[in-house]
């Protein structure tokens, strides 16, 4: 194996460190995005209790607001809405773009990679044609072991650059969905509470 990378020429390097950081990123979202801890079920109704048995208080939304993302936008919502719906409103979309900006972290990182692996790939299937035809201008086609060794490292980069790239795209778009079903389900959840209270209807929040 460490043959078949020393064969690679030096761009292996860039393109193993790429490979790594797809792992990684990979492992982090995984764990990070659940669906479980970013959007729990019965969080709303458990909500909607605290406000129609008027135990709402600084406490409860402090709580809240640390439960999960969508707890924070929850909590958003509920500390202005006294302030009519719209006022409502525009502080759930201002939560729930922090919350997106932080769900789509590392996604664009997957995406360069996908995109720039294959070109040093690529890269360096240059090279090594490019020693393949030196070689041959110097040395004539009797010299196999040069032409194979720069053919194969012509290969070997293309191939390791496929191989980085493909597994970055599957997992930017898996991500990527995951990241839209998660916001769409937030949202969904958002506008329950909204409508479900009303513009006329006022929650004060109790002080502790």
């Amino acid at each position: 194996m460490l043959e078949i990378v020393a064969s690679g020429g030096w761009l292996m390097l860039p393109i193993i460190i790429c490979s790594i950081a797809v792992i990684a990123i990979g492992v982090e979202r995984y764990w990070t995005l659940n669906a479980s801890k970013i959007a729990p079920k019965h969080l709303l109704a458990q909500v909607w209790g605290w406000i129609k048995n008027n135990e709402l208080d600084a406490a409860k939304l402090k709580e809240l607001k640390g439960s999960s993302e969508l707890g924070l936008i929850l909590a958003a919502g509920l500390s202005n809405s006294r302030h009519g719906r719209d006022v409502m409103k525009d502080s759930i979309e201002e939560a729930a773009s922090k919350v997106i900006h932080d769900l789509e972290r590392y996604l664009g990182v997957l995406g360069t990679i996908a995109a720039i692996a294959p070109l040093l790939g690529l890269l360096g299937t240059v090279i090594g044609m490019i020693k393949v035809f030196t070689a041959i201008m110097m040395q004539g086609t009797g010299n196999a072991g040069v032409l194979a060794g720069g053919i194969s490292e012509a290969l070997i980069t293309t191939a390791a650059g496929l191989c980085v790239a493909i597994p970055a795209m599957v997992l930017h778009r898996y991500f990527s969905r995951k990241v839209d079903g998660l916001v769409v389900t937030m949202e969904q959840e958002a506008v329950k509470l909204v409508d479900a209270l009303h513009s006329e209807r006022r929650v004060d929040v109790k002080s502790a």
